[in-house]
């Protein structure tokens, strides 16, 4: 992946030199070599592209919809043709398995693509009340700050509505895995994107990050990743009172209900769990099981996690690839002693990475049983491939331990529909799936308390992007 825009920067319609000298090499988290070199910015490197992102506003924000939904179309086409370009990009720079990068991380831009597309064209831009009238526009220049763990899903879900509404943008892609953000400039560039709407600069949060954040000429950040960068960024925006949309951390339910299959629905809440290896904000990482079937739960769940298969991210029947960096892993191994030090059962997994692995960030897949309200495995996001399993007496029980936690982004429940769907309505979550689902892109998707404010998907991220303006007297 040594692309000959690596060490460039997307900026104006043009790949650019850095004005900085500073790089990072991107590493191959399944074997811990180095893959590639990128360039890191600098606050003048920032400052260059949103200078480029406010010259083009005003004439992008004039183009007709119909012609921006076409932009987004070529876009995809022009997607899809290097889908196997992304994979093997977020293959080493994240050690997504192939098999998941193709039909999981690659899909997810092409599928966010396509809803965004749809969205648009039955969108209400315009509309009368009475003598007024309501028309809903781009807001202008926009920092996008995205995470390593779904790379395109997240880039898709920001540049995608940010076009439809006719802003202009800025994109950091994470710098731990920032090969598939470089391929996406390449592709907006292809597609003929208009010079200065979508720019890419590479760089550090601290740096880059809070620069976006802070610059006056920038109207929106929309930001994914932890709730801690997710209070930073917001501080920095805060003197310039733009808007900032955040999907952030996660410790997301899953209750069992006594009318659920319990083996079927553990086993289900097992996989979901330990998807992506774990580092997905929305997975549903706190499963609460009737008292009295842990026997049953707990052989569901031993089971289920020990099917992963882990190794060579090359390999098509691998299912299970390696935590993105050392400090990842580090951070995933001291959460699983200190469960085992707060008397959790470990039902399966622990320390240590899976036997015959030598080299890599991997992780074993772990269950804890037995865990209780208050422990730290049971309080904190862990962001690797790890369940803890909590027993309950009564719903009204499971109810208030799944609300129990400072985050909102999802939940889930098992069990007879009816009774499912009562106990939805009771979780303090901004999406709660019922009885495993599939992924619904045009639903809302963001959370509540510290998960986060704003919306993404289809006609609900065009919404964040947009200012509502009112003609009054307009006439009918």
């Amino acid at each position: 992946m040594n692309s000959a825009n690596n060490l460039k920067f997307y900026v104006n319609g043009s790949w650019v030199e850095p004005l900085g000298t500073a790089r990072m090499g991107v590493e191959n988290p399944a074997t811990e070599e180095t893959v590639a070199e990128i360039a890191l910015g600098s606050v003048a490197d920032a400052d260059r592209a949103i200078a480029a992102a406010r010259a083009a506003f005003d004439g992008f924000s004039r183009v007709p919809v119909a012609e921006r939904i076409a932009l987004l179309e070529r876009l995809l086409a022009e997607y899809d043709a290097r889908a196997e370009d992304f994979a093997q990009a977020m293959r080493l720079e994240m050690g997504a398995p192939i098999t998941w990068a193709r039909e999981a991380q690659v899909w997810a831009g092409q599928v966010h693509l396509q809803s965004t597309i749809a969205a648009a064209k039955a969108f209400a831009w315009e509309e009368s009340r009475g003598a007024t009238r309501i028309i809903r526009e781009g807001i202008g220049v926009c920092a996008l700050i995205t995470p390593w763990n779904w790379p395109m899903n997240q880039i898709v879900c920001k540049v995608a509505p940010a076009i439809a509404a006719g802003c202009t943008m800025v994109l950091k892609p994470s710098e731990i895995a920032p090969l598939s953000g470089i391929l996406w400039a390449e592709v907006c560039h292809a597609a003929g994107v208009p010079a200065g709407v979508f720019n890419l600069i590479n760089g550090t949060g601290p740096e880059v990050g809070a620069r976006l954040s802070s610059h006056p000429d920038v109207d929106m950040v929309s930001f994914t990743g932890s709730t801690r960068a997710g209070v930073q960024v917001a501080q920095a925006a805060a003197p310039t009172v733009k808007r900032v949309a955040q999907e952030l951390g996660g410790k997301s339910a899953n209750i069992i209900l006594p009318s659920a299959d319990i083996a079927a629905a553990v086993a289900q809440g097992v996989e979901a769990c330990m998807a992506n290896t774990g580092q997905s904000c929305d997975a549903p990482t706190r499963m609460f099981i009737p008292r009295g079937a842990e026997a049953v739960a707990f052989k569901a769940a031993q089971e289920a996690a020990t099917a992963a298969v882990i190794g060579d991210t090359a390999d098509e029947a691998v299912t299970m690839g390696p935590l993105v960096s050392r400090a990842q892993y580090d951070k995933v191994q001291a959460l699983i002693a200190a469960g085992i030090e707060e008397g959790a059962s470990v039902l399966t997994g622990g320390l240590g990475r899976p036997d015959g692995m030598n080299r890599g960030h991997y992780a074993q897949p772990t269950v804890f049983g037995n865990v209780m309200p208050g422990m730290v495995v049971e309080r904190e996001e862990i962001f690797g491939p790890v369940l803890v399993m909590l027993s309950y007496d009564d719903v009204d029980q499971a109810v208030a331990m799944a609300n129990d936690t400072v985050y909102g982004l999802a939940a889930y429940v098992q069990g007879d529909l009816d009774e499912a769907r009562a106990v939805a309505r009771r979780l303090r979550a901004g999406q709660v799936n019922v009885n495993g689902p599939e992924w619904d892109t045009f639903a809302p998707f963001g959370g509540y308390k510290q998960s986060g404010n704003g919306r993404e998907y289809a006609d609900w991220g065009i919404h964040d992007f947009c200012e509502t303006k009112a003609i009054v007297g307009y006439g009918e």
